[in-house]
């Protein structure tokens, strides 16, 4: 147990030093997500970093997509022992306030894609419902996350291009999470096998909404027959408007899928406003990124979080996604940015974050194949 700079703080959670958690299991991670994007859709960014402490492993990511193409530049190293480095080769992560602004950058590197962007809140970071899943025996998914809308400052190098982020132009959300949940290799299936057969489903929906004074968000999973694994529906006031967190009805969702797959092509919400007034807001899509596609989110043979690449991995990977059927081929998991417009006529910014894997009967997924007509 070999101390690091993080065992100096006094924040101990068990009598391990801080490069051991407190389960011995291979899928406990530490993650922090972030999106920006511009109002008008042009460019959307996605980044991530993990620590993965049972696999001995930590990498990040960057995904931007423009002009019908997404790029990604990922990177991956040994994690040692000093959880407080957050740096992945040319990826680093700064706390500069916390719970408020976080900055995260990439320098210089032989894929010309680089960036300094600076993370502020616009309202309070709000703690989520605990996520529990198991499958037979074994707890599949065990996780903590808390999330926050926010405004963008800094600057994007991309192929010889300057992108100035200004925050009256550039929004987005971050989260930060952690817990139990699949990464790394690959493990065999054994008996499990027998959970995802006949009527086998997980739907999810994350829908973080930025607006002058407020956010929403909507955050649901599902089992296949509709059956809640988790829910949330809230708003919450800007910093200016005094922070404060409302809890508002029970959600529903009507999604249009794009034919032949699983893409969100249009998106309802209905519920009820902090008032106990029915609330409705519809969705415009102005650019989507394929999480699955690169970055590890999904596992595929090339990359999955948190699996070895060796002492040092840095690469730069590219897809067509101009159409329905580039993407679909990259799904299943899609993030929308878009416009949100509430049927109180306010309009606001922000992500419809779709993933639907196996049968979910509302929409006619009767099988793992099935797609929209």
């Amino acid at each position: 147990m070999p101390i690091s700079s993080m065992d100096e703080t006094l924040a101990h959670q068990t009598s391990e030093t801080f490069d051991r958690v407190a389960t011995s299991d291979r899928n406990f991670y530490d993650r922090f997500y972030f999106n920006l994007h511009q109002k008008s859709g042009d460019m959307f960014i996605v980044l991530g970093i993990g620590q993965y402490p049972n696999l001995g492993t930590t990498d990040a990511f960057a995904l931007l997509v423009r002009d019908g193409k997404q790029h990604v530049l990922r990177a991956s190293r040994e994690l040692g022992i000093d959880r407080s480095d957050t740096r992945v080769g040319p990826f680093a992560v700064e706390v500069v306030e916390p719970l408020q602004s976080l900055r995260f950058y990439c320098d210089d590197n032989e894929h010309d894609i680089n960036f300094d962007v600076t993370f502020r809140g616009h309202g309070p970071a709000v703690e989520e419902p605990r996520t529990f899943m198991r499958k037979g025996a074994r707890v599949t998914m065990d996780t903590s996350r808390y999330t926050q809308i926010g405004r963008w400052e800094g600057s994007i190098n991309f192929k010889g291009e300057t992108v100035v982020v200004k925050p009256d132009e550039w929004v987005g959300i971050r989260d930060h999470s952690w817990g139990i949940r699949p990464v790394g290799e690959a493990e065999p299936l054994g008996i499990r096998i027998n959970e995802y057969v006949d009527t086998y489903g997980f739907f999810h929906i994350f829908v973080p909404m930025q607006f002058e004074d407020f956010q929403l968000k909507v955050f649901i999973e599902e089992n296949a027959d509709g059956s809640l694994i988790v829910e949330e529906c809230i708003k919450v006031d800007s910093h200016a408007k005094g922070g404060a967190i409302h809890q508002l009805g029970k959600p529903s969702h009507s999604i249009q899928y794009v034919s032949g797959s699983r893409e969100l092509a249009s998106g309802e919400l209905q519920f009820d406003d902090e008032n106990g007034a029915p609330l409705t807001v519809r969705f415009e899509a102005l650019n989507c990124a394929c999480l699955a596609a690169g970055t590890g989110y999904v596992a595929t043979p090339e990359w999955t979080h948190g699996a070895y690449q060796g002492r040092f991995k840095l690469e730069a990977v590219e897809f067509a996604v101009s159409n329905a059927a580039q993407r679909g081929a990259l799904g299943p998991l899609y993030e929308h940015i878009g416009r949100f417009k509430l049927s109180t006529g306010e309009i606001g910014y922000g992500m419809f974050e779709n993933l639907s894997v196996g049968h979910h009967f509302k929409y006619g997924f009767d099988s793992f194949e099935a797609v929209a007509p």
